[in-house]
C-alpha cells in the first residue's frame, strides 16, 4: 500500500517512527514533509501536500501528525474528496474505517505514545469500509461536496499544479479488458465491445457522488423503505466520432439520461481542434454532465468540448476517457481546473504524432475499421 505522510515541527518525530513503522511492513511512502523537527513551520503546508497525494490517487491513504492532531485534520478535510479522522485510540481508529471511509488519518504526537499511535495506525489499516447503510451515509457528504464546489474548488485546484482531480479507475475488470483493448490483434467488434463495456464499469465510479432519498414500496411480501436517485438530470456527450464508442455502455447503467453531441477533430498538421458539429439537450445547465472522449491525448479535442458545453451554460461536468497522457491532463486541467477526469489509465507520454504512447492506436479507426 502506498501511504503519504505529513507533520509539521511537533509531528516531527511520530512521524518518523511511523514511517519506519510502516517501511518494515513493506508500505510504501511518500513522506510530504517536514524534513527537521528543529524548524517552525505552519502545518496546512505539509497536511495540504499529504491530502492532495491522497485525493490525486498518488497514495492510497495518509497519515498527519501535528501536537494534538486537530490542525492537521482540519486541515486535510479541507481537500475535496478527503476524509480525514483524527482518532486517539484503536475504538475510533476502527469505527472511522468501517462507518466513515476515512482516507486520512490524524494523530497527535503530544497525546498519543509511540507505542499506541504504531497500534492505531495497524488497526485503522487493517479495517475495511462496511458500506450499506454507511456508504448512503458517505456519500452525501460527497454530494454535498461536489454541489457546493465551485468556490472551494477553485481554492483546492489553485494550490496543486495538475488543477482539478484526476480519478483513476483501477478496477481489476477494468484493467483486464483495458489489456485486451491495447493488444492490436484485437478485431473491430471485440474492441468496440470492450469499450462498452469498460464504460459501462466506470459507471460505478462517475456517478459515486449522486444523492439518494429514501421512498416506500411495497413487495410481494411486505411494505418497506427502499433508496432511489433523487430527481438528478444526467447527460452524456461523446466527442465525434470515437466517444460514440462509449455512449450505450453508460446508458445501459442509466438509461434515463439525455444524449448530446460534439464534433471535434484533430488537425493532423497542428494538432489543434477543430469543430464542427455541437447539440445538446435544451435544460443541458439543470444536468450533470460526463462529456465521453476515448483519448485524452493532448486535451486540446477535450478542452474544446467543455468550453462548448460551457458555453451552452452547462456547470456540472466530468470528463470520462478510457486512456489519459500527463500532457492531455496538465493542459486540460489548466484550462478547466473546476472538471474532474475519470480514466482508466494513465500512459507514459505522447509521441511526435501526438499518439498515447504505449496506448492503444486511434481509437475511432479501431472502432469503425477505418484508417
Amino acid at each position: 500500500m502506498k501511504i503519504a505522510l505529513g507533520a509539521d515541527h511537533a509531528g516531527y518525530g511520530l512521524k518518523e517512527e511511523i514511517k519506519e513503522h510502516l517501511a518494515s511492513a513493506g508500505h510504501d511512502i511518500i513522506d510530504c514533509g517536514t524534513s527537521s523537527g528543529d524548524l517552525s513551520v505552519d502545518y496546512p503546508d505539509c497536511g495540504f501536500r499529504a491530502a492532495e497525494t491522497v485525493a490525486s490517487h498518488k497514495a492510497d491513504l495518509g497519515i498527519l501528525f501535528c501536537g494534538t492532531g486537530i490542525g492537521m485534520s482540519i486541515t486535510a478535510n479541507k481537500v475535496a474528496g478527503i476524509r480525514a479522522a483524527l482518532c486517539h485510540d484503536h475504538f475510533t481508529a476502527a469505527m472511522s474505517r468501517r462507518h466513515n471511509n476515512a482516507n486520512v488519518l490524524a494523530i497527535g504526537s503530544r497525546v498519543t505514545g509511540s507505542g499506541l499511535a504504531k497500534e492505531i495506525v495497524d488497526t485503522w489499516l487493517n479495517e475495511e469500509f462496511e458500506g450499506g447503510r454507511h456508504a448512503f451515509r458517505v456519500d452525501k457528504i460527497t454530494a454535498f461536496e461536489k454541489d457546493h464546489a465551485s468556490d472551494a474548488a477553485s481554492a483546492t485546484c489553485s494550490s496543486n499544479s495538475a488543477g482539478g482531480r484526476t480519478v483513476v479507475v483501477e478496477h481489476p475488470l477494468v484493467r483486464h479488458k483495458l489489456g485486451l483493448m491495447r493488444d492490436k490483434n484485437t478485431s473491430s467488434k471485440d474492441f468496440r465491445d470492450l469499450v462498452q463495456e469498460v464504460a459501462g464499469l466506470m459507471v460505478y465510479e462517475i456517478t459515486r457522488h449522486l444523492s439518494l432519498e429514501e421512498i416506500e414500496i411495497e413487495t410481494p411480501v411486505a411494505k418497506t423503505r427502499v433508496f432511489t436517485l433523487s430527481g438528478k438530470k444526467l447527460a452524456i456527450v461523446p466527442v465525434l466520432r470515437a466517444g460514440l464508442g462509449m455512449v450505450e455502455g453508460i446508458l445501459k447503467l442509466i438509461p434515463n439520461a439525455k444524449v448530446g453531441h460534439i464534433g471535434l477533430y484533430r488537425d493532423p498538421e497542428t494538432l489543434l481542434p477543430v469543430d464542427y458539429y455541437c447539440k445538446l439537450p435544451k435544460d443541458i445547465s439543470e444536468r450533470d454532465i460526463f462529456v465521453v472522449d476515448p483519448m485524452l491525448a493532448t486535451g486540446g479535442s477535450a478542452a474544446a468540448a467543455v468550453a462548448h458545453i460551457k458555453g451552452y451554460g452547462g456547470k456540472r461536468i466530468a470528463l470520462v476517457s478510457l486512456l489519459s497522457a500527463p500532457e492531455g491532463i496538465a493542459r486540460f486541467h489548466e484550462e478547466h481546473p473546476d472538471v474532474d477526469i475519470y480514466t482508466a489509465a494513465v500512459d507514459s507520454h505522447l509521441n511526435d504524432h501526438g499518439y498515447i504512447v504505449p496506448g492503444l492506436g486511434d481509437a475511432g479507426d479501431r472502432l469503425f475499421g477505418t484508417k
